[in-house]
């Protein structure tokens, strides 16, 4: 085994699902994939964990798959994070650093920030990121990175990320109880973002669209920097539990007819009847009626999408368009859809150019979980390369973890 390579885990606790992927990361950041697998989640809802047992037990289960196929034990991950209370803000901040002579060190950068972030952003908040967008020295904007350079005044302009502290708590304790350390907390649709653009996107200007289980991410990125993150709190289940209710049919066989035969393409000619279950016990529903409520629900998503672009004052000011991402990303001809009414370029997102064995999820819905463990290979705290039998024993050992105990008696059973 290559002793310069490090392990790294990207984590998506979704509503619905729950994605792992395991990479090693050479000398050059490269990674390759090594795990990974997917899993049905538990105990949450819209992105927020409604206890801590359930999504606990389906990251275990996740986990095992992806860490048997990568041969590695996952002691930490970048973890996602979703719901309504992710905002972006935009906040200013500006210090005195001394004479004109006086060069911008890593001790400045870190004042401005703080000042741009106190008493901006409330208590109840986690920052998860603050992303300079600007620099002015002396009263000169237009600066990238200022360090080194002179100065006495420092200016800055930001987009700080945050989510409630609960949400935030909740989620790391979740993680904890299923033995893994969130290193870092990523909103989901930046951690897509990471996965599926260039820079030379991020430049011109493009937006990416989380379409989830039960939310709908939105980040725009605009000179290479993010500027905005807004979450609807609706997603591709909420068709599904439309049809189910519509139709009088479980949530199983809604999503049958919504996976088989939903488009976002609702101009062409189509049969009239659609047919599913055994042959024998097949039920018959009008393709009209089921078309009206999947129109009126992803009517209903994208308009408030596209609320979320006015209120960032980016709507039809996107050269790039809409990347979309997310496993409502899989219903066909949604691009089409998105396109009529965000009235924008709208193209399918998916991860590329990984190494190992990535052909498997270069699919949207994995978008999340690859951007992840891109984020966690950019960090300078990676995890070495560890056996898995010297994990396990790590395991066994450690009682920092007060939910142990009662997860090894349930095991037994």
């Amino acid at each position: 085994m290559d002793n310069d390579k490090r392990f790294v885990t990207g984590l998506d606790v979704g509503t619905e699902n729950i994605r792992a992927v395991i990479a090693t990361v050479n000398k050059s950041g490269e990674i390759s994939i090594v795990g990974y697998n997917e899993g049905k989640s538990a105990g949450m809802r819209k992105g927020i964990p409604a206890n801590l047992t359930g999504p606990a037990e389906a990251i275990d289960r996740t986990l095992g798959d992806a860490e048997r196929m990568g041969g590695y034990d996952v002691r930490s991950a970048f973890v996602s994070i979703n719901g309504s209370t992710v905002i972006s803000t935009h906040t200013e901040g500006m210090i005195a650093v001394g004479a004109v002579e006086h060069e911008i060190d890593l001790e400045d950068l870190d004042r401005v920030e703080d000042v741009a972030v106190t008493g901006r952003i409330p208590a109840n908040r986690d920052v998860l990121d603050v992303i300079p967008l600007e620099y002015a020295l002396d009263g000169q904007g237009g600066i990238k990175d200022p360090l080194g350079m002179s100065g006495a005044r420092l200016e800055m302009r930001a987009c700080v990320i945050s989510a409630l502290t609960p949400n935030c708590e909740n989620l790391k304790k979740a993680t904890a109880t299923a033995d893994v350390e969130a290193k870092r907390l990523i909103p989901s649709v930046v951690a897509a973002a990471k996965a599926v653009l260039t820079e030379r996107q991020k430049e011109n200007g493009v937006a990416v669209i989380d379409f989830g289980a039960t939310t709908t991410s939105v980040a725009v990125y605009e000179e290479g920097d993010l500027q905005y993150v807004g979450v609807v709190p609706a997603g591709s289940n909420n068709i599904t539990n439309d049809l189910a209710i519509v139709l009088a049919i479980s949530p199983d066989l809604a999503e049958e007819v919504k996976t088989r035969f939903v488009t976002g393409n609702f101009d062409t000619e189509k049969s009239l009847t659609i047919k599913v279950g055994k042959e024998g016990k097949e039920r018959a529903f009008n393709r009209k009626e089921v078309e009206e409520v999947v129109k009126a629900r992803l009517d209903e998503i994208f308009t408030e999408v596209r609320k979320k672009l006015k209120s960032a004052k980016y709507d039809q000011r996107l050269p790039e368009g809409i990347i979309l991402t997310g496993g409502g990303a899989k219903m066909r001809d949604i691009d089409l859809f998105a396109k009529k009414v965000l009235e924008a370029a709208v193209t399918i997102g998916v991860p590329k150019g990984l190494g190992g064995v990535a052909e498997s999820i270069e699919k949207p819905e994995f978008a999340t979980a690859v951007g992840l463990a891109m984020f966690a290979a950019e960090s300078a705290d990676l995890s070495p390369i560890t056996s898995k039998k010297s994990k396990k024993t790590a395991k066994k050992s450690s009682n920092a973890n007060p939910f142990n105990f009662i997860k090894k008696i349930f095991n037994k059973f």
